[in-house]
């Protein structure tokens, strides 16, 4: 999909494409999803866990948000929830503000005519003169788009959101089966003995 360079170009957006490996879509999402929400808190990136990001996908975005917020899984303020949605939620540990976005339902999806052109294209049925026409349309909906900025992609709810608990170090115990080290909160009781989940499994 076609992305202006306006976006392409900024060196924060490249950053992403570097850690992601290529340009697409999905990163792009992920990257004004980010922006958004680090402006709707007022807060930079994080250098701990002040800052936490909830994804409800384990798509391309999210490797943006990784980058643009400092939000990992290694610092856990980073959390995935398996709800298949183009959701992201950001919030604030220092003023327990939080927002949640949702990408807007008509932001891939483009006009009946554009759609209908996509279409022949793709069977390999538009003349030049088609592909040139949705080649136009689709630029200049996509540049009109952006040109709105990040707020034209998301529904935006502040949320009430709990924020999860900050990372704690636990100690790890040897499996009662494999012997391999287990944090002790990730161990399971079976009986009189204590199992990973491999082993209970």
């Amino acid at each position: 999909m076609y992305i202006p360079d306006a976006v392409t170009k900024q060196d924060d957006y490249q950053h992403c494409v570097s850690f992601h490996g290529h340009t697409c879509m999905g990163v792009t999402i992920g990257y004004l999803a980010a922006k958004l929400g680090l402006e709707l808190l007022e807060i930079e990136r994080a250098v701990d866990e002040e800052l936490v990001a909830i994804v409800e996908n384990d798509a391309c975005c999210c490797d943006a948000i990784q980058v643009l917020t400092g939000c990992t899984f290694g610092k856990g303020n980073f959390f995935f929830k398996d709800h298949g949605k183009m959701a992201f939620s950001f919030g604030s540990r220092e003023t327990n503000k939080a927002f949640r976005l949702v990408l807007k339902p008509d932001v891939l999806t483009p006009p009946e005519e554009e759609q209908n052109l996509l279409e022949k294209i793709r069977a390999g049925q538009a003349s030049t003169a088609e592909i040139k026409q949705y080649e136009q349309d689709s630029h200049t909906r996509i540049d009109e788009l952006f040109q709105k900025g990040p707020g034209a992609f998301f529904e935006i709810t502040e949320s009430d959101l709990r924020l999860p608990p900050k990372a704690s170090i636990r100690s790890s115990l040897p499996c009662d089966s494999c012997g391999e080290m287990v944090m002790q909160t990730r161990l399971h009781r079976d009986g009189d003995r204590q199992l990973c989940k491999s082993c209970l499994e």
